[in-house]
């Protein structure tokens, strides 16, 4: 329970990596503000068993990430209703696929907005609160996108490698507030959308789940395993405890071997 009085902002986490990291970081003791788009009642449902399983206080704090204001007042709420922001995730994310000559310019602006700038305005909004405290961690779950390119993923690409400068510049600042800032780089992470899509492949090709994962899998990594939001969620742990103190400005790849091509 190393994270017991803590307490963190977790963006995008009504399901996928989020909701992981908001687990992991349940179990360790950290009250958790949850925050994401999904069904009312499904994300009223998910923030009562996070609360019960882990016998911690659980919000939800509606938000649209892509608006600096909303940002704001989302720090400020969390802080309100559970007195603190001292680990803050900026997981949420969007993707879209489409040559670059091909891009809509609107697309490529919501996928800036959602997986850049959300984080710049949720980061600029929680250090002040960490700053006086003495004490803060940020977490920016960027991709193996942040250090290689795919094709067809301008936006998405151009966002993360975003991230990791925006890590970077932010960990040099707080270097000596007892501040950290890291990002972590996953590769294939295995979703509830994820699934749903390799089981869409195999259905379309007429083939075995287990074949279109392999193949999907080798299309990127030479390992052929999934990673999973709780391992995404132990890393950010890892982040938020005594013995990653003076880790800052830095990424961590869980990527089965991608970007060590």
């Amino acid at each position: 329970m190393e994270l017991k009085g803590r307490t963190a902002l977790i963006s995008g986490s009504t399901s996928g990596i989020g909701l992981g990291i908001a687990h992991v970081l349940a179990s360790a003791g950290a009250d958790i503000a949850l925050n994401g788009f999904g069904d009312p009642a499904a994300i009223e449902a998910t923030r009562l068993e996070l609360a019960t399983r882990h016998g911690v206080r659980v919000i939800y704090v509606a938000a649209d990430v892509t608006k600096a204001s909303e940002c704001a007042s989302m720090v400020s709420e969390t802080e309100r209703q559970l007195g603190r922001v001292d680990i803050l995730v900026n997981n949420a994310g969007i993707q879209f696929t489409a040559p670059v000559e091909a891009f809509p310019v609107e697309r490529w602006d919501a996928v800036i907005a959602t997986n850049l700038s959300a984080a710049f305005y949720l980061t600029r909004s929680a250090i002040p609160g960490m700053r006086a405290r003495g004490w803060g961690r940020v977490i920016n779950i960027a991709s193996a996108h942040g250090l290689v390119a795919s094709v067809e993923k301008a936006a998405y690409v151009a966002a993360k490698h975003g991230i990791i400068g925006l890590t970077k510049v932010v960990g040099l600042e707080t270097a000596n507030a007892g501040i950290t800032v890291n990002a972590i780089c996953p590769g294939w992470v295995l979703t509830p959308l994820v699934q749903s899509q390799i089981e869409a492949r195999a259905h379309a090709n007429a083939t075995s789940v287990e074949q279109e994962t392999t193949k999907l899998l080798s299309e990127k990594q030479p390992m052929h395993a999934f990673s999973t939001p709780e391992q995404i969620g132990a890393a950010t742990r890892y982040f938020c405890s005594g013995m990653a103190s003076t880790i800052t400005g830095t990424h961590l790849s869980i990527d089965g071997g991608w970007t060590a091509q």
